[in-house]
């Protein structure tokens, strides 16, 4: 039997909030009520994919033990029967269904087709992957594609095969997407950037030496250092075959926003990136850049964000991976007992960043 708090009068069922809810499957409502349909005899949660009822069939429930008390059984699709913590874990499931789905495809799958395999609107699924990956379902694919097409590239003789390889049967889309995706041509990223030019300047600060380093594409390197020599040596070794122009004019206001922003954190940091890295390593990255400024969280906080939460080794693996330091704001992650650990521009800097961070 419905509670006097959750039952709503037949003659009303439109201007119930709680249907405004359910026919937009708003994920704020998971946790508040759950409503029964009575031609079915079925209940379920606010944002369950099946169709959706006529509203004065409607009944709403505050438990699921309420709903079986009424006669109805739970929905085998959104499984409003589990407990909360459940449900979560169910979701973060169907999303790693999903992700392991997209990696063995051999075409990207339709948003429409992943969300049918989840069990779930178009729409919250949309929004429940984002949550647990930090990506898009399509921009998961990309960086899924982009990583498997740098592996062949290197693998490959040549880059028709890796081409195919890689998942792309139509040799126009793959060159139309090639230089976005490795941010060259894949001939010169398989030359190790052979002809690429990259400009890079660097220049002094409160924290020692900063270099900013850009690609055609966007910044593709922010480091930090306690001199300009070892900064540019490092870059050389990240791009072995590319020319490499130092104290490029052009660079100059990207050089000057680092720079402000080291000593005013709170004017932000808002340049055009060349981010390369697997798709695991975007999934942390998009993550870390999420994180409010002033701000910290811990590697394991970081894994569970992302849906993965044993992978605490392998998060600290992508935070030490980030090549675009206060862009990709690893600074922000500390350990769990509330230590600085492991910064690849020094703990000390790490711990500057936070202070100035937290005091703006």
């Amino acid at each position: 039997m419905c509670s006097s708090l959750t039952s709503t009068p037949y003659s009303m069922p439109l201007i119930d909030p709680r249907w405004q809810q359910i026919q937009q499957r708003d994920p704020a409502a998971e946790g508040h009520f759950l409503y029964g349909v009575r031609t079915t005899g079925i209940y379920c949660r606010p944002t369950c994919g099946a169709r959706t009822p006529r509203p004065e069939n409607v009944e709403y429930f505050s438990s699921a033990a309420e709903a079986e008390l009424a006669g109805f059984r739970a929905c085998k699709r959104c499984k409003p029967d589990l407990a909360k913590a459940d449900a979560q874990a169910a979701h973060v499931e169907s999303i790693a269904q999903a992700c392991r789905h997209i990696e063995q495809a051999e075409h990207i799958p339709s948003l429409q087709h992943l969300a049918e395999m989840a069990g779930l609107s178009v729409s919250h699924f949309h929004r429940l992957f984002k949550a647990v990956t930090g990506l898009t379902p399509k921009a998961y694919a990309t960086a899924h594609r982009n990583q498997q097409l740098r592996e062949h590239l290197q693998a490959s003789r040549s880059v028709t095969d890796a081409m195919l390889e890689a998942g792309f049967n139509s040799s126009s889309r793959f060159y139309a997407q090639s230089g976005r995706l490795l941010g060259m041509t894949p001939t010169r990223y398989q030359q190790g950037g052979r002809g690429m030019l990259i400009r890079a300047g660097v220049a002094p600060c409160s924290l020692g030496m900063v270099l900013v380093a850009a690609s055609e594409r966007g910044v593709c390197a922010i480091a930090m250092g306690d001199d300009a020599a070892t900064l540019l040596q490092d870059l050389r070794a990240r791009f072995p075959h590319a020319s490499v122009v130092e104290q490029d004019a052009a660079l100059e206001q990207q050089l000057a926003s680092v720079l402000r922003f080291i000593e005013t954190p709170a004017l932000g940091l808002d340049l055009p990136l060349d981010i390369q890295g697997t798709a695991f390593q975007q999934r942390v990255w998009q993550a870390l850049r999420d994180i409010p400024r002033g701000s910290t969280i811990s590697y394991r906080q970081l894994a569970e964000r992302i849906g993965a939460p044993k992978a605490i080794r392998a998060v600290a693996s992508a935070c030490a991976a980030n090549m675009l330091a206060m862009a990709i704001p690893c600074h922000r992650v500390i350990g769990s007992d509330g230590r600085l650990t492991g910064y690849r521009w020094g703990i000390a800097r790490k711990q500057e960043l936070l202070k100035r961070e937290a005091s703006q």
